[in-house]
């Protein structure tokens, strides 16, 4: 049985300043019950001697460590730009900010 009534969709929706039809009501009810329901399953599972997770597996870094590698020089990166303004690549105006 649902926990929520038309009338308290309904006065959520005058809160939240969005006007719904009477059908959009009746629809969110049953929605909004069966989200309550499933909520209130997870609570009856999730008590005090379960741990509380942000994903159920663990997760490490998985990156390679930072390592200073050969590289182009300055000239070879730049050697293809259309445009340069000393070691860097000149590109167009985009923000109206000095």
């Amino acid at each position: 049985m649902s926990e929520i009534s038309a009338e308290q969709v309904a006065h959520l929706a005058n809160l939240a300043r969005i006007d719904l039809s009477p059908e959009e009501i009746e629809s969110l009810t049953s929605e909004l019950g069966q989200i309550v329901e499933a909520v209130a399953k997870v609570q009856e599972v999730a008590g005090p001697d379960v741990p509380a997770t942000s994903h159920p597996l663990p997760l490490t870094n998985v990156f390679r460590a930072d390592e200073v590698r050969p590289s182009l020089t300055v000239e070879q990166a730049l050697s293809g730009a259309p445009a340069r303004e000393g070691d860097r690549f000149k590109v167009a105006t985009i923000l109206d900010e000095d």
